[in-house]
Formats: C-alpha cells, sequence, structure tokens
C-alpha cells in the first residue's frame, strides 16, 4: 500500500447536502467558470428521493458517470425522479488500473481523454448544463476531468489544486484511514500534479489534449461560452 508524500487535508468542502449521495458540490468559481453550472460527486447508486428532489432543485440536466463498466453494473446510478441525460463515459472500461496512486494519476490522464472530449462535446450542446460528473467516490478520476474542465476556463493550479483537495475533507480521508482500495486513500497536490504533467507533457495543453481525442475547435470554444457565461 502506498500513501503518497504531501498528502493533505483541505479546508471544509463547499458541501452540496444531497442525501445518498458523497462528495457532492460546485466545481465553479475558479477561473473563468462560473458557479451553478457544473457539479461533481460520488456515484448515485444509493441517491434518495430527498437528494433527487436536491438535483432537481439545482436543475441538473446530464448527469456523467466515469466508471468502468463493471462498476456501472455492480451499483448502477439511481436517477429516479429526476429527468436526465445520463451518459455513461467510462475513464477505464474495464476495473483495472495502477495500484499505486504514484502510477493511477498519470494513467488516468493518458485513459481519461476520450470521456472528457465527450463530455466537452455534450457541454457545447444547448441544453446540457447544468452538468454533475461523478466517479466511484468523487475524488480520483473526476478530480483529474474537473480539472481539465477548470484548467480550460482559466483556472491556474493553484485553484485546481485546491477544489481537488476538497475531496479529502468532503469524505473524511487522512492517512489514518488509507486502506488498500483507492476509496480510502486521500488525495494529495501531487497526485494532480502527475496527471496535468502528462497531458502537458504528451499534448502541450489540455485545449490540444482535448482536440487530440475528439473535441473540435468549435466545440472547445462552445462549452468555455456555456460553462463562462
Amino acid at each position: 500500500m502506498e500513501i503518497a508524500e504531501e498528502t493533505v487535508l483541505g479546508p471544509a468542502a463547499p458541501a452540496v447536502e444531497v442525501a445518498g449521495v458523497r462528495n457532492v458540490r460546485d466545481a465553479g468559481g475558479v477561473g473563468a467558470l462560473r458557479r451553478g453550472v457544473l457539479y461533481r460527486s460520488g456515484a448515485l447508486h444509493g441517491l434518495r428521493p430527498e437528494g433527487a428532489r436536491r438535483l432537481a432543485e439545482l436543475g441538473v440536466r446530464t448527469v456523467v458517470d466515469l466508471r468502468s463498466g463493471p462498476e456501472v453494473a455492480e451499483l448502477p446510478d439511481d436517477c429516479r425522479g429526476l429527468t436526465v441525460d445520463h451518459r455513461h463515459l467510462p475513464v477505464f472500461t474495464e476495473r483495472r488500473w495502477p495500484a499505486g496512486q504514484a502510477e493511477l494519476y498519470p494513467a488516468m490522464a493518458e485513459h481519461a481523454g476520450p470521456a472528457a472530449a465527450a463530455l466537452v462535446r455534450r457541454l457545447a450542446e444547448p441544453g446540457a448544463l447544468p452538468v454533475l460528473v461523478h466517479c466511484a467516490s468523487g475524488k480520483d478520476r473526476t478530480g483529474v476531468v474537473a480539472a481539465v474542465l477548470q484548467t480550460l476556463l482559466g483556472a491556474s493550479e493553484a485553484e485546481t489544486t485546491a477544489d481537488f483537495l476538497l475531496s479529502n475533507a468532503a469524505l473524511g480521508l487522512s492517512a489514518a484511514t488509507a486502506g488498500p482500495g483507492h476509496n480510502s486513500r486521500p488525495v494529495a497536490a501531487v497526485h494532480l500534479d502527475r496527471a496535468m504533467q502528462w497531458i502537458r507533457g504528451r499534448h502541450g495543453s489540455v485545449a490540444d489534449y482535448l482536440l487530440a481525442h475528439g473535441a473540435r475547435e468549435a466545440d472547445l470554444s462552445a462549452a468555455r461560452a456555456a460553462l463562462g457565461g
């Protein structure tokens, strides 16, 4: 088991209370990304009726599930009570990924390109917003994809990292909680840095990363306009 260096608990998360769902928060307020258009969370398999009502109050129109096929089959999202466009855009198609966090984050960056580009294409479509993006606990795969979108909207590394670290407080994770599974391990600034270094090293920028995986310049422009208002 690996406990990564520089593990830091973020400050109290600006949580959105959604009954039955962990680690829900607004990903906006950084760079030009406005609030109320992009939410992030853990999986929705335990969503309770009052939680569904809360998501409806927030106006959520699109739910994007980044989990693998086996994870979805085992614990499918429960979207009863919601009128949403549900998209399955897996980062890893199978439940196979590196065991160590040092290897996990570059691997997520490598595999998340098609999902992130498809998400950008959806964001560019009329009527897509607000969007809720999630994986299992909303910290690793969701953390990388959220950082890509925030960076596309001009957020600094410090801003994306601060938002990324909020998952520790939201989920109650620390070195003391860490176990053999990724869901029990806290995130650290170095994790996101490794993912973003992989993207910059291979593609130069997040925009070029998205273009390389199927997004078009028009999609990037439309997504920036929609998310930045």
